[in-house]
Order: C-alpha cells, then sequence, then structure tokens
C-alpha cells in the first residue's frame, strides 16, 4: 500500500459515486488484512452480525435486513461461507419455511482468528482518518444504510 494519498481527482457531485469509491478503498484495507485467515471483509462482517445473536441465530431476512441486503445477495454471499463450513443453513422448529444461519465450530474460530487482523485495519484507518472523525463517519453511514427513504426514488 503507498505511503502517500493519490491526487485528488476532480470533484463530482455524485454521492452514489463518492461512497462507491470510499467503499472499495476502505474494503481494499480489510480485505488485505483478512487475506491470511481465507476471508473477505464482507465475509467476515456477515459472520460478526451472525455471532451478534448469541445462542438465537437469525433467520435470512433478519440477517439481510441487519446487513442491508436483499435475500438473493445473501444467499449468493452465503454459499462459499457454508461451503467452507463456517455457517449452517437451519430450519425452524417452529416454521418449516424459515431458515436460520448459525455459526458453525469452525466459523466460530475462523472468526476468532480474523478478529486480531481486522483490528488492525481498524487500527490503521484510525491512525489515517481519526478515532473521533472515524466514529462520525459511521454515525453517518449507519444512518444512511438504515434509511429506508432511500431504498426508492418515489414520485
Amino acid at each position: 500500500m503507498p505511503t502517500t494519498s493519490l491526487p485528488l481527482p476532480a470533484p463530482s457531485v455524485c454521492s452514489a459515486t463518492a461512497l462507491r469509491k470510499a467503499s472499495r478503498r476502505v474494503a481494499q484495507l480489510y480485505d488485505d488484512a483478512l487475506a491470511p485467515c481465507g476471508l473477505k471483509s464482507t465475509q467476515y462482517a456477515i459472520l460478526v452480525e451472525i455471532a451478534r445473536h448469541g445462542a438465537h441465530p437469525p433467520t435470512m431476512q433478519t440477517l439481510a435486513n441487519a446487513l442491508v441486503m436483499d435475500r438473493s445477495t445473501l444467499g449468493h454471499n452465503l454459499r462459499p461461507l457454508e461451503r467452507d463450513d463456517l455457517v449452517a443453513l437451519q430450519t425452524s422448529s417452529t416454521d418449516r419455511r424459515r431458515r436460520h444461519i448459525a455459526l458453525t465450530t469452525t466459523g466460530k474460530a475462523r472468526m476468532r482468528d480474523a478478529k486480531l487482523r481486522w483490528q488492525a485495519a481498524q487500527d490503521r484507518f484510525h491512525d489515517i482518518f481519526g478515532v473521533e472523525p472515524a466514529a462520525v463517519l459511521r454515525e453517518t453511514l449507519l444512518g444512511i444504510a438504515h434509511d429506508e427513504r432511500l431504498g426508492v426514488l418515489v414520485d
């Protein structure tokens, strides 16, 4: 990774483009840190979100909502995690149509191993961007992510 910043391009009026560029840059940092664990930042985020539910594994819909993803995209992202025995899809005991996603023992171990590498990327981001500005940025981005008014354009 270069030690200097790239020159700033011409300003853009498109918020989506600026967000995507920033997202790709930050994802590169976290993906690089997590690569030795065999995870991408998106996969680590999924494992962490599942773990947040503790002993009550989330349903596909609950997990998709928490990750601001549609169910088909979530399913696509879960396939390699399931193939690698990091997560298991379980049929609900009360409603056979509902499927829960649980971390396997292997998934829990992989997540623990990845946490130190994730923390290294987090620390690097904080060193460069600043702890307080990063907290404000996260709050702003999560506000955007969970504002359903931005989901569709209604006339």
